[in-house]
Order: C-alpha cells, then structure tokens, then sequence
C-alpha cells in the first residue's frame, strides 16, 4: 500500500454518503408539527426550499424542527446563516424545550415511519453518485472503513443495506456513542489493525474538520471537505485557503485514493 492510500478510510454519512434532503424535511415538519400543533399541518409552499438551502446550518438532527419554528417565525435565512449558534438556544428557552426531548420525539416519529412504510421511507433517500461503489471497492481492500456520523447508527444501517453494504455494527459510530468525532477518530487511531497508520476523514462540515484540526494528537489526520455536502461556498473557500483541508469533489472522491490528494 502506498503511501498516497489511507491505512483507515472514515466517513461522514449525511452529506458525503447520502442525500435525505427530502426526508429531512419531511421528518423535520412531523416534528415541528407535535411539538407545536399549527392550525395547518401542511408546510408552506416554499418552506422546504428554504429549509434545503440552510440545511448547511444544522449539526444534529433535533435541530431540524427548530430552523422550521425559525423560518416560521420569519427570521430570515441571512440571519439564520450568520447566527444560527445563537438562535437555537434562544428558541430553546422560549419554548421551554430541550434538545434531547425535541431528539427522541423526531427519532421516535422516524422508527413509527420505517415500521409502517420502510420503503416509503427509503425511496426519499438518494445515494451520491460513485459513492456506494467506492465504500464497495475499499471494503474489498485491505483499507480499514469506518462511518463517524451524527446520525443514529440504526438508521445508516438500515439505509446501506438496501444498497447491498452490510457493515458490521463496529464500522458504524452513530449518534448514540456521545462522543465528538474527533474522540472516535483517536480511537480508531488507537486501535488500528495496521502500523504505521494513516487515517483520511471526509466531512461535509467545515466545522467538524476544524475540531479535529486543534488537537494536537490528531495532526497527522488527513481532512477532507466533501464539496458536494451541505457546505456553502465561503465554507468551501475556506477549506481552500486552508493548507490543512483538502476540497474533494464527487468525481475525485470516486477515483483512486492517489486522486484525492
């Protein structure tokens, strides 16, 4: 093996593996609906645009239903774009509500809707092109791969197995291990099968690269933006000006690992 080839190859999920972009909404919008019971349970026309367009905001789920109080609320999606770190908590207080309780409401309605209509489910799911085949490829190669998500792990299981990726529970560190990525990726450093050990990371959040960027122990870490997530374009600059994050693109991604660098 090369020393242009990773010895463990991590992932983000959402906005580097797959596209919910539709199931985000729709799920966000049952949310919003329990939790605060509007007189009309159908979104406005342009409101999952919107929600769309500032998904780069979010960093976890139960955020979803709380940028679509926001826009119903009329802030505007610039403010919502500078300020989202401040918002949250301050709608949080107003509506005396917490994060973990708006959480297991939003993944409680989504386990109702994959028991009740899996496929229904899964069909408003798209996978990017060339990634399934690429995660295929590297499974088949002595590549160590792993999936660090914000998402439940259940749910990236059950998504990956209908494109035929059965990953062992191991590969896969949802949302339920509590943990920043950049904890997962040290460990993963730790108990790695191969020496010495070269760990690439694709994320869609520039944010999350940054973390990983300030420990110190992390600094042999590769970064990589995926430039076709739920990124925006100063976000994408940034990583450009920045020597220690690689903008990746979908084509490159699909290549050989020499490609990306």
């Amino acid at each position: 093996m090369t020393v242009s080839s990773p010895t463990i190859l991590a992932l983000d999920f959402d906005g580097v593996i797959c596209d919910g972009l539709i199931e985000y909404f729709e799920v966000a919008w049952r949310t919003y609906c329990k939790l605060w019971s509007p007189a009309n349970d159908t979104p406005p026309d342009d409101l999952a645009l919107r929600f769309y367009r500032l998904r780069p905001v979010i960093e976890t789920g139960w955020e979803m239903p709380v940028l679509i109080k926001a826009l119903l609320e009329g802030i505007s999606d610039e403010q919502i774009l500078q300020e989202w770190t401040t918002i949250t908590p301050q709608i949080l207080l107003t509506n005396n509500l917490q994060a973990r309780e708006i959480s297991a409401k939003l993944d409680h309605l989504r386990d109702e809707w994959i028991a009740t209509d899996l496929q229904g489910w899964l069909n408003l799911h798209k996978f990017y092109p060339g990634v399934i085949e690429k995660i295929k490829l590297t499974l088949a190669s002595n590549v160590e791969f792993f999936i660090v998500t914000t998402k439940e792990g259940r749910f990236v299981q059950q998504l990956l197995q209908q494109e035929g990726v059965n990953l062992p529970e191991t590969a896969i560190f949802g949302k339920e291990v509590k943990r920043p990525k950049y904890e997962i990726l040290r460990e993963l450093i730790q108990t790695a099968k191969q020496q010495p050990v070269r760990l690439w990371f694709v994320e869609d959040r520039i944010k999350t690269l940054q973390l990983v960027q300030q420990q110190a122990d992390l600094e042999d870490v590769k970064l990589f933006l995926a430039d076709w997530g739920y990124n925006t374009q100063p976000e994408r600059k940034a990583a450009q000006d920045d020597e220690r994050i690689q903008l990746l693109s979908l084509s490159q991604f699909a290549k050989n690992f020499s490609d990306w660098l």
